[in-house]
């Protein structure tokens, strides 16, 4: 698990690459109610106001590890397209270059095979 997470090396297919973005959605969202949610259900405006504080910490801090591992991900997803992980930085180009990682690493396939970057994620293991 450490490995798929945090490491760089390797190559992941298109369903580990949407589970973990989806799993790291709702980590986040069920955080951030948790947070919100406590001091809604208090009803004092003090509370409310001391909570949005505290949870917005609580974000800039979940947001660094999240971030590493969306990037570790992505730039496995970008070995197992047999593309060098620099090719994450289309995503800053406006627009497009987001619908192109949406496209290359979200909806098509792999190579088949061993590449570069290792052998075949989806190929069955001789262990």
């Amino acid at each position: 698990m450490q490995s798929l997470l945090f490491s760089f090396q390797g190559r992941i297919n298109r369903a580990k690459f949407w589970l973990v973005h989806i799993a790291m959605d709702v980590i986040f969202i069920i955080l951030m109610g948790i947070g919100f949610g406590t001091a809604a259900l208090s009803g004092d405006p003090d509370a409310i106001a001391a909570a949005a504080g505290t949870t917005g910490v609580i974000a800039t801090l979940l947001c660094i590890p999240l971030v590493w591992i969306g990037l570790a991900i992505s730039v496995k997803r970008w070995h197992d397209r047999n593309k060098s992980g620099w090719w994450i930085l289309i995503s800053l180009v406006p627009v497009i270059g987001g619908l192109w990682f949406l496209i290359e690493c979200g909806f098509l396939r792999g190579t088949v095979g061993p590449n570069t970057y290792g052998p075949d994620p989806l190929a069955p293991s001789l262990a």
